[in-house]
């Protein structure tokens, strides 16, 4: 799409007014808390759904690619911010053994198409959480900073036109690109900031540095949304610290000074957390949009949350005719509603109607099973500790925090305090994973799974506890290895890269992570 035609969209989504929108987003609330009251959120079972992003690369030297829109719409995937992104959304299922073996096979199913026809185009689709091998003959700096400036018509502003600054790496959305000329006070913070690692941009284009999974839990009765939350809350700093897979930057964005030994010594497991809170959150204005989230006390209070939240690009809102079309502003504004465990209002009928919790803190994983194997624990931990009423519900939502943001810096290293079954606090992690995967597993199988095939599921994490590797882990000592063997920082992470794509290209649709694991 030309930039003209796009700066004129960001234009019209500059015009909205603020205020209105909020107070839609408000009246639509009472509309959900109505809805809710009448029992339509509710449903039969448990339902589970997952999110998967990817970024592109060439397949012969692992440099990122931009991936053209055509391919995107041939391949059913959708754009993501960058132009290097693809997502995958898979649909609904039951959790049971049909509902999770139906998830990983429509991944599968997918993706292997997808593969198949990015590779006529000399392109591989990667999950991982952080790209680090900017596109061929660029530097990541410039990748992620480029943008112009267009000049359209707007008779409200002074003279006639109105400026707008467009990047020039980012999807044609206009949502995304109006975070970079909005007037409102909550505005992105549009840098990254970690470890080595200080850069500055003009829009949210760093962003798209990282990719995600998304597990989705959708809860049977929408009144009790607020407990399974609430676990869901203090089991986010352990499966995190499972998860953990981005511990390195393209070489360029380090500060200049910063030696590979600092890199090495002061890097975190996860960056992907910071590079999203950093870019999103305004420095000025206290905890920010993106953070770890407070418990709920109620359904009524989540929906309120999310209509109250400060708003940062008011969008326009058109007439539909899905279900939560009956509430547009709510559901325009809840696409910016960030925390790393959030609640969902919605459903395109009546009948599909859900309240569900969205699990944000994990990044991409090296293999389709990986992925699905942390859709399955969460799904399973859920169902277990809230039908149990296991006592880490006790524990402090401060220390909850705290864990979460330890388990993002050193992954399984991390002091991660939890509460076991028999209501002893610990900071053992072989007491704290046997409890927490025990659980996972009694929550599956009361959904009518076999205890193999529950075990099956959770066996790629189980591994990463025994041998104590995560795919971070694993990064970190690639990247070790290199350099003391006399290799440069750009060389060790590109050469790490590299063989990162070289074992998922075995693994990615019919392995595991462990399977990288020497015994």
């Amino acid at each position: 799409m030309p930039s003209g035609d796009l700066a004129a969209r960001v234009t019209n989504v500059l015009s909205v007014d603020a205020d209105g929108y909020r107070e839609h987003a408000e009246a639509d609330a009472e509309v959900i808390k109505d809805a809710i009251e009448d029992g339509v959120f509710d449903n039969p079972q448990a339902i589970v759904g997952l999110e998967y992003e990817f970024y592109a690369i060439k397949d012969d030297d692992a440099t990122l690619r931009r991936v053209p829109r055509r391919l995107l719409e041939l391949i059913g995937f959708e754009k993501e911010l960058g132009l290097h992104n693809a997502e995958m959304t898979t649909s609904p299922q039951p959790l049971n053994g049909h509902g999770l073996a139906a998830q990983e096979s429509e991944v599968k199913a997918r993706l292997q198409t997808a593969l198949k026809v990015t590779e006529s185009e000399r392109m591989r689709l990667v999950s991982d959480g952080l790209w680090t091998i900017p596109p061929e003959g660029e530097d990541a700096t410039t990748y992620l900073t480029d943008s112009v400036e267009r000049t359209v018509e707007d008779e409200a502003a002074e003279g006639g036109e109105q400026s707008v600054r467009v990047a020039t790496n980012m999807s044609d959305s206009a949502r995304y690109h109006a975070m970079a000329n909005t007037d409102q006070a909550d505005v992105a913070g549009m840098r990254v900031e970690a470890p080595h690692v200080s850069l500055q941009a003009d829009t949210v284009m760093p962003e798209s540095l990282i990719t995600s999974i998304q597990p989705h839990y959708q809860v049977a009765h929408a009144p009790d949304l607020p407990t399974y939350f609430n676990y869901a809350v203090r089991t986010a700093a352990p499966l995190l610290a499972l998860g953990v897979n981005s511990p390195f930057f393209p070489a360029d964005l380090y500060d200049d000074g910063a030696t590979a030994e600092d890199v090495l010594a002061d890097g975190w497991m996860e960056h992907r957390i910071s590079v999203f809170e950093t870019v999103l959150n305004d420095p000025n204005t206290g905890e920010g949009k993106v953070r770890f989230p407070q418990d709920l006390d109620s359904v009524e209070e989540a929906v309120d949350r999310i209509a109250t939240d400060d708003t940062m690009v008011p969008m326009p809102v058109e007439a539909g005719e899905r279900f939560d079309d009956q509430f547009p502003h709510f559901r325009r504004k809840h696409g910016t509603y960030w925390r790393w465990v959030r609640p969902v209002f919605g459903g395109p009928t009546r009948s599909a109607a859900n309240a569900r919790i969205e699990f944000r803190p994990i990044p991409a994983q090296p293999t389709v099973r990986d992925s699905v194997s942390f859709l399955a624990a969460f799904a399973g931990l859920l169902e277990s500790l809230v039908r149990l009423e296991h006592p880490v519900h006790e524990l402090d939502w401060q220390t909850a925090r705290e864990n979460f943001y330890a388990a993002m810096r050193d992954g399984l290293e991390a002091d991660i305090v939890w509460i076991t079954n028999d209501g002893k606090e610990t900071t053992d992690t072989l007491a704290l994973y046997e409890d927490l995967l025990a659980h996972a597993e009694d929550g599956l199988t009361s959904r009518g799974l076999t205890e193999e095939q529950a075990a099956k599921y959770l066996y790629p994490l189980r591994r990463r506890v025994r041998q104590q590797l995560t795919p971070g882990r694993w990064k970190h000592d690639q990247v070790r290895s290199a350099v003391d063997d006399g290799a440069d920082l750009e060389t060790a992470i590109e050469t790490m890269q590299r063989e990162y794509v070289r074992r998922q290209r075995e693994t990615l649709l019919e392995g595991s992570f462990a399977d990288w694991i020497g015994d």
